[in-house]
């Protein structure tokens, strides 16, 4: 097998995001266990970096064992980005001539297509990650019969833009997330000839937890549920803040809410002393956390995995997901590890229940993490990529 070159827009030792660090994980166990691949990205630092300025120098460099090339991107024209990008956002209609304008002025870097292009007869496979991209787009175009698609696909306006129906359909394959991610993508797109299959996300399954010693270092003595992940209306976090308010009114009960993460979100002024915003907190410490609440709380509407809810699991906590996200209730149902609500009265029903069955919720916590060790543990992940891999090639 020749190298397998992996393409994404950014790469660090330290970047957050959910298909960032999905990325990195993979390709260092992927490495450890003796798959011959390199990172093919550009020069830019991160997500919420400018996307105009090549912080990184040209070159490569290695990272945890991985070989990482750089290559520089060309200026953009942001103010006519987002212009469509709006729209896109408010699902307003997009012509082709604006999904072109868009694509051009996304992340773009004319010098690694032009390497891919040029050196592509010294790899087996380009896998590309997540799916929105021009490195994506672009790059998949240079490598059509070599390109392998892991597209962290959600339900939102950029999964059904004209050009992505049209080039993805022509991939030689794409590795999904989640069954809910795999089924809209073959909702959307062609997927006749391309081969696909589901495997998920690689975790690091042997942590250790203390529910004490969070109480301790944070000085929390009452029950709590737990939020963690960015603090942002994308995350649906205002509705989960706003529900709780609602439940405190309804409800006589010490619980608190425990926030974690990056991000800011106003906490309405009679909330202030119920609901608690921690930021980042240490590693260790958000397992701790994870372990001494009743239950996790991931409201997102958009997701291709949810690491929190793993972790949770993990943990032997059950979570608590909107019903309306395919991905995640699909992960609760498959594995009896929480529940899932629509609407306030259900989020209340779902809270109340796990307060009063304490056996039952530890009960589903251990599911979740017999379902997540079993599923996503990184031997069962290595072995489902080069499998999958082979068979591309």
């Amino acid at each position: 097998m020749k190298t397998i070159g992996f393409v994404t827009p950014w790469y660090g030792a330290n970047i957050p995001g959910g298909a960032e660090m999905e990325l990195r994980g993979l390709a260092e166990h992927l490495a450890e266990n003796h798959v011959d691949l390199e990172i093919l990205t550009t020069c830019i630092e991160q997500f919420n970096s400018d996307w105009n300025i090549n912080y990184y120098p040209e070159g490569t460099e290695e990272i945890n064992g991985v070989l990482v090339r750089r290559f520089q991107v060309r200026k953009r024209d942001t103010k006519r980005f987002d212009q469509i990008n709006f729209k896109f956002m408010n699902n307003l209609p997009v012509t082709a001539e604006e999904e072109d304008l868009y694509l051009k002025e996304m992340v773009n870097s004319p010098r690694l297509y032009q390497y891919m292009e040029e050196n592509k007869g010294a790899y087996s496979l380009f896998v590309f990650i997540p799916y929105m991209f021009g490195t994506t787009y672009y790059g998949c175009e240079k490598c059509l019969d070599q390109a392998v698609m892991i597209p962290c696909l959600h339900d939102e306006s950029y999964a059904y833009m004209r050009r992505f129906k049209e080039r993805y359909s022509g991939v030689k394959g794409m590795v999904f997330n989640s069954k809910a991610e795999s089924v809209l993508a073959n909702k959307i797109y062609n997927m006749a000839k391309v081969e696909n299959t589901v495997i998920g996300v690689g975790l690091n399954t042997d942590i250790n937890f203390c529910a004490d010693q969070f109480r301790k270092k944070y000085k929390i003595d009452e029950p709590f549920i737990i939020y963690a992940g960015r603090k942002e209306a994308g995350k649906n976090v205002d509705t989960l803040v706003k529900y709780f308010g609602e439940y405190k009114k309804r409800n006589k009960s010490d619980l608190k809410l425990v926030l974690i993460g990056g991000g800011s979100i106003q906490i309405p002024k009679g909330l202030k002393h119920d609901i608690l915003d921690l930021g980042f907190v240490p590693l260790q410490d958000k397992y701790d956390a994870y372990a001494a609440s009743e239950l996790l709380c991931n409201p997102s509407k958009f997701e291709s995995f949810s690491l929190i809810i793993m972790e949770s699991w993990l943990c032997g906590r059950p979570v608590m997901v909107y019903g309306g996200c395919e991905v995640t209730k699909g992960f609760v149902s498959e594995s009896n590890g929480g529940l899932y609500f629509y609407d306030f009265y259900e989020f209340e029903a779902c809270v109340n229940y796990v307060l009063d069955h304490k056996e039952t919720a530890s009960l589903m916590g251990e599911n979740g993490r017999n379902y997540v060790i079993t599923n996503f543990s990184w031997p069962v992940i290595v072995n489902k990529y080069r499998d999958f891999f082979a068979k591309c090639i």
